[in-house]
């Protein structure tokens, strides 16, 4: 278990994201939690590289996000570390992003994770389309490129 607890900034990344998703666009969501998760939340006990947004019912679920219960926590209010968890969005922002999940291959991941200066918790959603294998090559190549360039400017 870590030993800080995080007040406020981030708590995780999904670090692959940008390489696996073309991402468009960006938005910022809330996310209904239980007092056991943000808990855990606080000690940066959460796995968010699996994760996706599953439109149900009207509302924008986070799927697949691990939030692993505290072990010094009461076997009283355990949770499911897995389970489904609404994001907190405004009705026009639900509707802008259910239309984009309408387009053929598009698809919603957390990209990040962290507590706001208000101490809430946010989600950075990236709106995306998955990468071609080229695609993935071709970042890279871009992304060694760029730091080769920079080890010989840096010699000079």
């Amino acid at each position: 278990m870590p030993r800080q607890i995080i007040k406020s900034g981030q708590v995780s990344e999904n670090r692959k994201a940008r390489f696996n998703y073309a991402i468009e666009d960006s938005i910022e969501a809330g996310v209904s939690l239980t007092g056991a998760e943000v808990k855990s939340l606080r000690y940066g006990m959460v796995n968010i590289s699996d994760g996706f947004v599953q439109h149900r019912g009207g509302n924008l679920i986070l799927s697949n996000v691990a939030i692993m219960a505290l072990p010094t926590a009461n076997k009283a209010v355990r949770f499911d570390e897995r389970r489904y968890r609404q994001l907190l969005l405004h009705k026009s922002q639900i509707k802008r992003l259910v239309g984009k999940l309408a387009e053929k291959g598009a698809t919603i991941v957390p990209l990040k994770m962290y507590f706001n200066n208000r101490g809430r918790l946010k989600v950075l959603l990236g709106v995306g389309h998955g990468k071609q294998q080229r695609d993935k090559r071709q970042t890279i190549k871009k992304r060694e490129w760029e730091r080769e360039k920079g080890r010989v400017l840096k010699k000079k």
